[in-house]
């Protein structure tokens, strides 16, 4: 079965790629009748050397998103995974030559196809009096003996362009130009690994992969890598990535050793999250100071992808302070990251975070009697959660992530570890602040936001008196917060249409003589029965308000939840 890809055509999908770009670059212009794009100021180029690069498409943003000053001056493009056409590898040498430049260098990948056209195009270029020089990029690390026809191109290519780019803007010429590039060209290597393939549009995968396995040392054209490895965590591949890399008995390995300094790129294949991609960059960045490498620069992102494919690819260049330099100059190519020239290693990453401020003494704290209550109340609190963990999950799945019930755990959880470090504060407003913060910071989710909310407005009228009164002002204020902040009404099918049915019962306590648990418990009995009346309501916020059935035949478990911790309160202080 062939893979569903959002193109126009397959014939036709590099050459709208290209368009795309062009058309959203005004820095960029197509050649008319090739598919290559090339600067839009060719003319200010006049007596500079001209940087042309290229390949199959697939690879995006490589290699047109790095053509800009300081970097290409054109792209010559290929179908998907296939090398560009001799016709218009020529055609665009002569139009940086008619622009006035005083030779041009190609900057090849290491693959057969782009060696013989870009040759090929070389030679015809020069037979028509145009200076033109080529360097082959095979920055690949996968192959432990080399064969025939050497180290492939990879990643490492997009820092080449950089280098040659730097050395161009600066008026260079073309001879030391490509010495250089093939010095530094020869510092560097790339390893890539993937938990699964790419599929060229119109085609099925490349190769398959079991759910536990991932593919070591593949290329960028879907091909398979050198071996398959069982699925690890990301530390555990990068180490793997790494030590194969810097392996001195491989053949293309690179030679970093303790106290070399480094460019670091984690390249994204195309696929993979940026959540995963940092934690990829947190692992190597980790591995390689462990190992006493100085890490001079980070590029963290997409540079040469392979289509979809969820992997990604390290590469390390050996540099010194004049190649950093180079690395640091200015260019305006859309797809360069915009990189502080400061080293990454050494820098300090953490920042102190500010003191808790000191809390005043509390004149409504009451005491020992009070705090033990509290405490008590709490752990009721949390048993009551941690035993409808499944069933609010169960309810959330119909409407949300099905995740409900493990946050409200995670919240019990977190109060009975903080329970342990001492008993609870006896002023009930320190104690709802204190609850406030936990929550925030160990509940997660849209509730423990609610939670932090309502807790944090809700202790604000107690500073001052714990009258029943005061408790009644307590939660019309913790419910003014929600609204204001969450957006949610009363009818709305959440958390908030249980509190709020309490609510309105506790406005009882305001009258003189009201009695605690009477009110209470009315209060209590409404929270029911709204959390049941829920399902009967079309959902106007949270999660399920986005479904299309919004009429959902489950209680919301928000609501179902914030009912029972008013039910634990209750039994407690029956007691």
């Amino acid at each position: 079965m062939t893979s569903k890809k959002l193109v126009n055509s397959v014939a036709g999908c590099a050459d709208d790629a290209l368009a795309g770009l062009v058309a959203c670059n005004p820095n960029l212009q197509l050649l008319q009748g090739h598919r290559v794009a090339l600067r839009s100021d060719l003319d200010s180029l006049k007596g500079r050397v001209a940087l042309l690069s290229g390949g199959g498409s697939g690879h995006e943003p490589a290699h047109a998103g790095f053509i800009g000053k300081g970097m290409l001056t054109g792209v010559i493009a290929g179908a998907v995974f296939t090398s560009p056409a001799v016709g218009s590898i020529l055609a665009a040498i002569r139009a940086v030559a008619q622009a006035g430049t005083v030779g041009t260098l190609l900057i090849v990948k290491n693959y057969t196809g782009d060696r013989l056209n870009f040759g090929l195009a070389r030679e015809q270029a020069r037979a028509e009096g145009i200076p033109v020089e080529m360097v082959v990029i095979g920055d690949d690390s996968a192959f432990t003996v080399l064969k025939k026809a050497g180290r492939r191109g990879l990643c490492g290519t997009v820092l080449i362009h950089k280098v040659a780019g730097a050395l161009a803007e600066a008026g260079v010429g073309l001879e030391e130009i490509t010495k250089r590039v093939n010095v530094v060209a020869k510092a560097m290597g790339t390893l890539g690994v993937s938990l699964s393939s790419c599929s060229v549009p119109g085609s099925k995968p490349t190769f398959e992969l079991s759910a536990d396995e991932v593919e070591l040392g593949l290329g960028i054209h879907g091909e398979a890598g050198v071996r398959r490895i069982k699925m690890a965590t990301a530390d555990e591949i990068v180490k793997l990535m790494l030590d194969h890399m810097t392996d001195t008995t491989n053949a293309s390995h690179v030679p970093v050793q303790p106290g070399s300094s480094v460019v670091m790129m984690v390249n994204n294949l195309g696929g993979l999250s940026f959540l995963e991609l940092g934690i990829i960059a947190d692992a190597a960045v980790r591995s390689l100071e462990g190992r006493g490498v100085k890490i001079a620069r980070a590029l963290v992102g997409t540079f040469m992808s392979a289509l979809e494919m969820p992997g990604i690819s390290l590469t390390l260049l050996l540099v010194d302070e004049p190649l950093l330099k180079l690395i640091d100059a200015e260019t305006t190519a859309v797809a360069w990251p915009n990189v502080a020239a400061v080293s990454i290693t050494g820098r300090k990453r953490n920042r102190v975070a500010p003191a808790e401020p000191q809390e005043a003494l509390d004149s409504t704290a009451v005491g020992g009697s009070a705090s033990k209550r509290m405490a008590l109340v709490l752990e009721r609190v949390c048993s009551t959660l941690l035993g409808l963990e499944e069933h609010l999950n169960a309810l959330d799945r119909a409407a949300g992530d099905g995740d409900c019930g493990t946050t409200h755990s995670r919240a019990a959880r977190a109060i009975r570890e903080w329970l342990k470090e001492g008993p609870p504060p006896a002023s009930p407003a320190q104690l709802l602040s204190k609850l406030s913060v936990l929550l925030l910071e160990k509940m997660g989710g849209s509730s423990g936001a609610l939670y932090g909310l309502f807790l944090t407005a809700a202790a604000q009228p107690l500073k001052v008196k714990t009258s029943l009164p005061a408790w009644s002002a307590a939660m019309d204020a913790g419910l003014e917060a929600m609204q204001k902040y969450g957006k949610a009404a009363p009818g709305d099918r959440t958390m908030l249409d249980s509190l709020w049915a309490a609510g309105q019962e506790l406005q009882a306590w305001k009258s003189p003589g009201a009695d605690l648990l009477q009110v209470l418990t009315k209060a209590v009995k409404s929270a029911e029965a709204a959390a049941e009346a829920t399902k009967n309501m079309e959902a106007g916020a949270g999660r399920a308000s986005y479904i299309s059935s919004a009429r959902l035949e489950q209680p919301d478990p928000g609501a179902v939840a914030a009912a029972a911790i008013l039910r634990a309160i209750l039994e407690v202080l029956q007691n």
